[in-house]
């Protein structure tokens, strides 16, 4: 009995502990399903605040300043080829690549022996010519005489002729007399057409002389300028460019031996669309004397002058767009002829206009300002000048509002922004803020460039000094060494 006993209990407890579980397991569900079935609470959302940086369009007086490129020339340069073939059997110290000579110094000596065999020749021409002239002249004194006397003796038959028939026709001479005087004045009057034909014969030939001894001179003025010619000297003081001749070299008439160039009278010749043209001209249609500043960068350092816009082009040219003006420069230190330079040219003041940062606009020549509920508005303005990074652009229906210094993407009409406000020159300056492209040469093409650098005439020294100690570095501007490479032949 009491093993049933404690067996029923056992089941009892066992049932009671199954119902509770089922009881709780319910309870769990249940709390579930009211919890899925319950609604979510509703967010309230929040509208985004973008920040800007702003700054105030202030209406100002600009001259902008024109950006082109040019080369550097002389206006003074001279070919210097031969006037004479020959061998040239003397040079200059000076008539080397690079070299420095002054105005009517002899740079050359070609070889004169066969110039001056020209020239004895010439004068010993002239002085057979000379004896002709005066043989010629002598033969004509006696031409003129001998016509004189057979006119004389043609006169005396003549008058013989006459006594003859005057005795014929008083009965006291004969018809044979008066025939034989008439056949004697006939061959004295033959006799003078003779001599006059041999003094126009005389004359022919004093002209013939005369031609004789001006062709005469003429090649011995040719003797003397071949002799002249044999000794080249330089027009001008310059430099010595583009030598191509040695001692003991032949040359031909016409070769070309170098070329001569002031390096003082320097200018660049640049070319300008013709828009930016049209700017340049004041109101009479002419272009007027213009600044200009000239400058060569170099990496490390620049080279700058400056001059005047002192002619423009003739024509455009064939396949050629805009124009070319050429500026003259003053005191361009260190610039070489074939300088590939940029040219800042000032053009008129422009009034009335707005400076903003170039990234302000947009493609369709929009920039956003901000209201007085601080949201940004469209507003379309007239784009007058591009200045680097900066823009100039209208003040009409834009001066003293708030301009968006920089636009992105996520910026439109309608949004709300917390301007910060920024200066223009910031403004202007942080678009264009960028690292500048930076190169690792190896050791062939580094030892290339500082021989280039070394050998160049075109640098003062302590230009030298600056460019090694960067192309020293591990790296450089690749910008430097492309034009080290680009300008002096790499």
């Amino acid at each position: 009995m009491r093993f049933l006993r404690r067996g029923m209990t056992g089941l009892f407890l066992m049932s009671v502990t199954l119902g509770l579980l089922v009881w709780a397991g319910a309870v769990v569900v249940s709390a579930v399903q009211q919890r899925m079935g319950r609604e979510a609470p509703q967010m309230t959302a929040r509208e985004r605040v973008f920040t800007v940086n702003v700054l105030r369009a202030e209406s100002v007086d600009v001259a902008p300043v024109m950006e082109a490129f040019g080369a550097v020339t002389s206006r003074i340069s001279l070919e210097i080829r031969a006037a004479v073939g020959g061998r040239v059997i003397a040079l200059d110290d000076a008539f080397v690549e690079g070299g420095r000579v002054r105005a009517g110094q002899v740079l050359a000596q070609i070889d004169p022996a066969e110039a001056a065999s020209a020239l004895e020749r010439a004068k010993n021409d002239l002085l057979d010519a000379e004896a002709e002239a005066r043989d010629a002249a002598r033969g004509l004194e006696l031409a003129i005489d001998e016509v004189a006397a057979a006119q004389q003796q043609a006169d005396l038959r003549r008058r013989a002729f006459e006594r003859q028939k005057d005795l014929q026709g008083r009965g006291v001479g004969t018809a044979a007399a008066v025939e034989e005087a008439e056949l004697t004045a006939s061959a004295a009057r033959q006799s003078v057409l003779s001599r006059r034909q041999a003094l126009a014969v005389a004359e022919a030939r004093v002209d013939q002389a005369q031609t004789a001894l001006s062709r005469v001179n003429l090649a011995l003025a040719q003797a003397e300028r071949d002799l002249r010619d044999t000794e080249i000297t330089a027009a001008f003081d310059g430099t010595l460019s583009n030598v191509t001749v040695a001692r003991g070299g032949l040359v031909s008439v016409n070769e070309r031996l170098a070329d001569l160039i002031d390096p003082d009278a320097l200018e660049v010749s640049f070319r300008v669309s013709t828009a930016q043209y049209a700017r340049l001209l004041n109101n009479a249609g002419r272009l007027p004397d213009v600044p200009v500043k000239v400058q060569l960068d170099l990496g490390t350092a620049v080279l700058e002058a400056r001059g005047h816009i002192a002619r423009e082009s003739a024509e455009v040219g064939d396949g050629q767009t805009g124009r070319v003006i050429y500026a003259q420069l003053e005191g361009a230190v260190g610039l070489k002829p074939g300088d590939f330079v940029s040219v800042h040219i000032t053009e008129p003041v422009l009034t009335g206009v707005v400076q903003l940062p170039a990234s302000a606009m947009d493609a369709t020549h929009e920039v956003l300002v901000v209201n007085e509920d601080e949201r940004l508005e469209a507003v379309q303005v007239q784009l007058l000048r591009r200045q680097g990074d900066a823009i100039l652009v209208s003040a009409e229906g834009l001066e003293g509002r708030i301009v968006v210094a920089r636009r992105s993407p996520l910026l439109g009409t309608g949004i709300k922004v917390r301007p910060l406000q920024m200066s223009e020159e910031r403004a202007a300056a942080e678009p264009g803020r960028r690292a500048e492209p930076m190169v690792e040469l190896d050791e062939m093409r580094r030892a290339r460039v500082v021989a280039l650098v070394e050998g160049s005439e075109r640098f003062p020294d302590a230009m030298k000094a600056r460019l090694l100690s960067r192309l020293s570095q591990p790296k450089v501007p690749a910008s430097m060494v492309a034009r080290i490479e680009a300008r002096i032949g790499g």
